[in-house]
């Protein structure tokens, strides 16, 4: 009998790393260390301190918004970005970062316009999109550049 295969989510509340079996990853799991659901169908917002949490040790594809408060484009497409994640979740975890509260996090990525969008997969970025797009814009261009396993 072999094992049900399974991924290391951090948690969107408290960063604790938890292992969910996959084939329970729609069954709202909630995180072993603060009780939080691991899902929330919203973006969770990164920072320096959670960012490499979630790109990097996490082992669910990671979609993150890179914009700023001040940029017209990134608050008008902020609403189809929330609902994308209600969409996507839980094939992929959605994410925020703010370029202007996380400089550092927009150069280490070489963010040049805003918003860009970053698909991660296996600790690497694997897709960049730059410009303000739809929700089912988001969800296809999140879903066609997937990596297969």
């Amino acid at each position: 009998m072999s094992a049900v295969p399974s991924l290391l989510l951090p948690c969107p509340h408290c960063a604790s790393m938890n292992r969910v079996p996959r084939d329970r990853l729609a069954q709202a799991p909630r995180c072993g260390r603060c009780h939080e659901a691991l899902f929330t169908g919203a973006p969770v917002s990164l920072t320096a301190a959670t960012f490499d949490a979630h790109a990097q040790r996490g082992e669910l594809p990671l979609l993150v918004d890179f914009w700023a408060p001040w940029c017209g484009p990134c608050v008008s497409m902020a609403p189809a970005f929330a609902a994308a994640a209600t969409t996507l979740e839980p094939q992929l975890r959605l994410a925020k970062v703010d370029t202007e509260a996380e400089p550092a996090l927009a150069g280490r990525f070489a963010i040049r316009s805003i918003p860009t969008l970053i698909l991660f997969a296996g600790g690497r970025e694997v897709a960049r999109h730059s410009g303000a797009i739809g929700m089912q814009q988001i969800v296809q261009w999140a879903r066609g550049n997937l990596p297969t396993r």
